[in-house]
C-alpha cells in the first residue's frame, strides 16, 4: 500500500513540474508546445547552409549574429509529409541539453501560435502505444479550449547520438 502511495505522489509531482508557460506552434495541422524556458528566440527563415552526410531531418546550419547554429526540421524528424515554406514558417531557437552539453539549435516549424500558461491539472501523460513506439520525447498532452496540444520534451526529441551529430554539424 505504501509503495502505491509513493507512486501516486511521484506521478503528481511530475505533473506539477510540467505546469508552466509553453510556446505553441503548428506542424502539419497539429499543435505542439515547448516550455518557454527552453526558447531563446523566434526568427524568420534565414538561408540554411546544407551540411553533407547528415540525417535527412538536419536542414543544415545558419549564421545567427556570428554564431553557427544547427537547424533541424521537426516535420522530417517526426516523419510528417514535406510542405513548402510559407511566410509563417519560422525557426525557433532552443537551448537543449541533449548530447551531454548545452547546445543552441534551431527547429523549423510551420507557424508559431501563442504562449499558453498551462496548469498541471490540464496535462495528462503521453498515451502508451506499445513497446515499438518511442514517445519519450512527449512531455504530456495539454487539454486546452482549442483541443489537445502535444507538449514536447525538447531535450529528448533527438537521441543522444543524433544530438551529438547535430552539435558536430555546427
Amino acid at each position: 500500500m505504501e509503495q502505491r502511495k509513493d507512486s501516486v505522489n511521484e506521478a503528481l509531482k511530475g505533473a506539477d513540474n510540467r505546469e508552466g508557460k509553453y510556446l505553441t506552434f503548428t506542424l502539419a495541422a497539429e499543435e505542439y508546445g515547448i516550455s518557454i524556458l527552453k526558447i531563446k528566440e523566434i526568427i524568420g527563415m534565414l538561408p540554411i547552409t546544407a551540411v553533407p552526410r547528415t540525417p535527412g531531418f538536419v536542414k543544415g546550419v545558419i549564421n545567427l549574429r556570428g554564431k553557427v547554429i544547427p537547424v533541424i526540421d521537426l516535420r522530417a524528424k517526426f516523419a510528417l509529409p514535406e510542405a513548402p515554406y510559407t511566410e509563417r514558417t519560422c525557426i525557433v531557437v532552443v537551448e537543449t541539453s541533449a548530447g551531454g552539453g548545452k547546445i543552441l539549435m534551431g527547429i523549423v516549424v510551420d507557424a508559431v501560435s501563442e504562449v499558453l500558461a498551462i496548469k498541471a491539472k490540464d496535462i495528462e501523460n503521453a498515451p502508451v502505444f506499445g513497446a515499438r513506439l518511442d514517445t519519450e520525447y512527449i512531455l504530456g498532452m495539454a487539454k486546452t479550449e482549442k483541443g489537445v496540444r502535444i507538449l514536447l520534451e525538447i531535450d529528448r526529441v533527438l537521441s543522444a547520438g543524433e544530438a551529438t551529430l547535430v552539435a558536430e554539424a555546427a
